[in-house]
């Protein structure tokens, strides 16, 4: 008689053969058996979601690339791609090189409906259309419309500081304090009212580690814009859907309140605290870009118009985003039909996933020169003995190759708001107060879950010296 033991061990024998056929078609008969890496990768994803969860893989997938060379496997239908001359091809404008299923992890909850946006969807036609009313919202000559409320919130949270920490004896966390400006100074452009974090001096209301409440905190902002007639991106956002009432409704109006907020503040916050670090890390940048600000007798806060040709300030921000970009994981894509033929005659077929790393590009060697792990400002500038042409053509390769806000038509909407922030607001921090660091051989805590976040960043802070007038 059959047994309910004798049921179970052919089930499990069964799986077992099962999986075992899977993991070694995967390992043999893959299109991809030819592409290098970690062993576990031919046969499950398993490897990548633990390098993933330990927090550095962009340290991981920069020492694989440099063993194995420009593709490397990293699951069983993934690769990651290191040369700097596929993004144009892989990160195009036309072609249907959609976003991977990876991406849906950011949509959104709108009355009890789940909604892409404009950062997650798949959809190349729906991320068309939902784009073309809001984009020339984010040029740099339009993001200037919102400076004066990014004024109002650097002079917060230096207010915050000065009571808080300058004078007092203690040091400041930095990681937090500009956490909580960037949360409430992209409010303050989006809404013309900030969150209240920095007055509290704490996420008191959890928007910083739950998106949720966030929405819940659009909802009153949302029906208060209506009633007003202020310039901010609500206003922007209301009088779009006024003009285009069939293509725009209230979830089209929050997923853009949504990519504003949500995806403004983290990433930016990012990059200012990287540039504190940086800066204070290397006395000699401190030195020049202090010198160059400082001589530049700045009205504060820093207007763009003042600081748009500081070229140290210029040189430095450039190579804080080249160094720590704001996302650290492989920005996947499919590979389309007629699949991806790449320089070295390898052959990459329809369906597989295929990706670049922020944090991989933007240390090539051949683009960004010697020591890419390195900040280095003067990279940057001319060299000593360099023609204006060499210079010209190195500088335009180095921009044109940095990867920090992605590429092709998925590049980051809000990058000139990003810069038009994080420029401000670094000018005005070390043309106000003299900072440093506990000592310069402090290192700072980084946790990469897509975001490349930083922790343990005490800075103590102090009036200048040299008793000038300052915000």
């Amino acid at each position: 008689m059959y047994s309910v033991a004798d049921f179970t061990t052919t089930l499990a024998l069964s799986l077992a053969i099962l999986i075992t056929s899977r993991f070694l078609w995967n390992h043999f008969r893959s299109p991809l058996k030819s592409f290098p890496g970690p062993f576990a990768t031919s046969y499950t994803n398993i490897w990548r979601l633990w390098d993933v969860y330990r927090g550095r893989c962009d340290i991981t997938q920069n020492a694989l690339h440099r063993k194995y060379g420009s593709a490397v496997r990293m699951g069983p239908n993934i690769l990651s791609l290191s040369d700097p001359n596929l993004i144009g091809q892989v990160y195009n404008t036309r072609s249907p090189w959609l976003k991977s299923a990876m991406y849906n992890v950011n949509d959104v909850m709108i009355n009890g409906v789940r909604l892409s946006n404009l950062f997650s969807t798949q959809d190349e036609k729906w991320h068309s259309t939902f784009i073309r009313p809001v984009k020339s919202l984010y040029s740099m000559s339009r993001v200037q419309e919102v400076e004066g409320n990014m004024d109002i919130t650097i002079k917060l949270l230096f207010d915050q500081l000065r009571e808080r920490f300058v004078g007092k004896g203690k040091t400041c966390e930095m990681s937090d304090w500009i956490n909580f400006f960037a949360w409430d100074a992209m409010s303050q452009a989006t809404f013309s009212q900030d969150l209240g974090i920095l007055e509290a001096g704490s996420d008191y209301k959890g928007f910083l580690k739950n998106s949720d409440r966030t929405l819940d905190y659009f909802s009153p902002r949302y029906q208060d814009g209506k009633k007003g007639d202020k310039q901010d991106y609500l206003a922007k956002f209301l009088e779009i859907k006024e003009k285009n009432p069939e293509l725009v409704n209230d979830n089209v109006v929050i997923l853009w309140l949504l990519s504003n907020v949500l995806a403004g503040s983290d990433s930016t916050a990012y990059t200012m605290c990287a540039a504190i670090y940086y800066v204070l890390k290397h006395p000699k940048v401190h030195s020049k870009l202090v010198a160059e600000l400082r001589g530049a007798n700045l009205a504060l806060p820093a207007k763009w118009k003042d600081i748009q040709g500081l070229k140290y300030l210029e040189a430095v921000m450039r190579e804080t985003m080249r160094v720590h970009p704001g996302v650290g994981l492989i920005l996947e894509r499919v590979v389309p039909k007629g699949g991806l033929s790449l320089p070295d005659g390898r052959f990459v077929p329809e369906g597989v996933i295929v990706g670049m790393n922020p944090w991989v590009i933007n240390k090539n060697e051949q683009v960004f020169g010697a020591n890419p792990d390195d900040f280095i400002p003067e990279r940057w500038l001319p060299a000593a003995g360099e023609s204006d042409e060499a210079y010209e053509a190195r500088f335009s390769k180095m921009k044109s190759t940095d990867f920090t806000f992605g590429a092709g038509s998925r590049t980051c909407l809000g990058r000139y708001l990003s810069q038009l922030e994080s420029y401000k607001l670094i000018a005005t921090l070390f043309s106000t107060f003299d900072m440093e660091l506990p000592s310069l051989d402090h290192e700072w805590t980084i946790q990469n879950s897509w975001f490349v976040r930083q922790h343990n960043l005490p800075v103590h802070l102090k009036e200048r010296k040299d008793g000038a007038v300052s915000l």
